[in-house]
């Protein structure tokens, strides 16, 4: 996954990823647990799970998750923009004291 290569090795701005990690039983796509972010690109199939992906958001937002849904779109149309809303999200949610 092209997303995959700008997350990986810390090259987002030094914060460290795990692809397809597993929490709470859900298996995410991507995870910052520095920040506590939890990136999830959505395919086609998406538009007909709706209401699993709700529940299954609600759930991982009362562990103190956040959770940011991204679309296949976005990450092969935007992807700098992506990169950016992801790379705010996580500075935002870690103290300054504790930023790569």
């Amino acid at each position: 996954m092209i997303l995959w290569r700008y997350l990986r090795r810390h090259r987002l701005g030094g914060f460290k990823f795990r692809r397809q990690h597993v929490l709470i039983g859900f298996i995410v796509d991507f995870y910052c647990h520095a920040a506590k972010l939890v990136v999830e690109v959505d395919g086609p199939m998406h538009d007909f799970q709706i209401e699993a992906d709700r529940i299954r958001e609600a759930k991982l937002r009362r562990e103190g998750l956040e959770v940011l849904r991204v679309t296949n779109a976005d990450v092969t149309e935007r992807l700098g923009q992506v990169l950016t809303r992801i790379y705010r999200l996580c500075r935002n949610r870690i103290p300054v004291d504790r930023q790569p």
